[in-house]
């Protein structure tokens, strides 16, 4: 078959009136799509999609959900503390695969959220549930129904202690997406983060709030997370991380302490711990300050993991404002990626990153000097925020009066 004779319609998206959510997806919930929804347990997955098949129910036609963990009673008890209305979501306890198929065959709906993959078992599969031959299985069957019927189907699967989705990984390979719901379970933020999607942009992230009710959107993730930021303190810096095409402030801290240890401590929450050794290491040789007799801790607050290097300028004006015990001026924000030799090689998206930082107030931007440019002609003059180019962190450093 040529490519003018191929069918390319029937890929419309169900309207859902929750923007975080469907950015995450490219727009939408694609007609027929197969979703899988990973997540650390009591993260609110289950929260989570039972909001997006109300909200479907509500805009688009009918849903359905359908536990294989639960019973009715105690998802009619959740569904009832979060105040959902629910008139055209229908609910359904069943982990037998046949069973779950003609049910979805014999109603009208138009998402179906399958509560876990784990919990489904197919009769003509002789292994337990939660195997690898019956989560092949179940999944497949699941992928032809979608394909054959329209009916969007999403399915929760639990993750193993390492983080990843428990099961073989063709089981990520079959669906058309994958989304994860990150978050500590006594934080109440919570991003969802696609790393799979067949008919949007990958690593889109969507930020949620956890409440009574449910989980509420994050319109404005940048002003939450620098919510609590208090006075200019040594070993705090503010950085701009893209998450997707958003870009995102967060507040990094560090505390560099007199180790008592052989071997200093070298400890990172939301930071990539390999990383931190590669900063300190870099500190410790162009600087000369003396990391190797520190224990460092390094904190991106409000949860979010920051896995681009874009962050290490913020991360090292951290280290060494806590380690001389000199603050950051409280109105600068700072990224880059830092090299070996203590280089300062610049990130993409800039443009848009100063934007943000402008957007939220903050009068200054220490940037690595672009590539054939010099200083602030580089860069709109309608951005907001004064531009300091540098070109090696020792420069860095100097400018701050570090």
């Amino acid at each position: 078959m040529g490519l003018d004779e191929i069918e390319v319609s029937g890929f419309e998206r169900l309207a859902l009136p929750m923007d975080e959510f469907a950015r995450v997806l490219g727009g939408g919930v694609v007609r027929g799509s197969l979703v899988l929804v990973g997540g650390d347990p009591g993260v609110g997955k289950s929260t989570l999609l039972t909001q997006v098949a109300n909200l479907v129910a509500g805009t688009s036609g009918s849903a359905l959900y359908i536990s294989g963990e639960e019973s009715l009673s105690q998802v009619g008890l959740r569904v009832r503390r979060m105040g959902l209305q629910a008139r055209g979501l229908r609910f359904a306890s069943e982990t037998d695969l046949d069973t779950i198929l003609g049910i979805i065959q014999h109603s009208d709906a138009r998402l179906v959220v399958i509560d876990s993959i784990q919990s489904v078992m197919s009769a003509n599969v002789d292994s337990l549930p939660g195997s690898v031959s019956q989560l092949r299985e179940c999944t497949l069957r699941f992928m032809q129904l979608a394909k054959a019927t329209g009916v969007a189907i999403f399915l929760v699967g639990h993750v193993t202690k390492e983080g990843a989705i428990a099961g073989p990984k063709v089981l990520e390979h079959m669906v058309d997406a994958v989304l994860y719901l990150e978050g500590e379970r006594f934080n109440a933020f919570r991003l969802l983060r696609s790393t799979k999607n067949r008919f949007g942009p990958t690593h889109e992230v969507g930020v949620f709030e956890m409440h009574e009710e449910g989980l509420v959107e994050v319109d404005n993730p940048s002003a939450l997370f620098l919510a609590e930021r208090g006075e200019a303190a040594p070993g705090s810096v503010v950085t701009v991380t893209l998450e997707g095409t958003r870009p995102i402030m967060v507040e990094v801290q560090a505390l560099a302490s007199k180790s008592s240890l052989a071997q200093p401590r070298r400890t990172a929450n939301g930071f990539d711990t390999n990383r931190l050794h590669l900063v300190a290491a870099v500190i410790s040789k162009r600087l000369a300050v003396p990391l190797w007799e520190q224990d460092l801790y390094l904190n991106v607050v409000g949860g979010l993991r920051i896995d681009e290097p874009a962050a290490d300028l913020a991360a090292a004006l951290a280290i060494v404002s806590s380690a001389r015990d000199r603050a950051v001026p409280n109105d600068l924000v700072a990224f880059g990626e830092l090299g070996l030799a203590g280089e300062l090689r610049s990130v993409g998206q800039v443009e848009r990153r100063l934007r943000e930082a402008g957007k939220l107030g903050f009068a200054r931007a220490l940037v690595p000097e672009p590539a054939g440019a010099t200083g602030r002609r580089a860069f709109p003059k309608d951005l907001g925020v004064e531009v300091l180019t540098v070109s090696t962190l020792r420069e860095a450093t100097r400018v701050l009066g570090l």
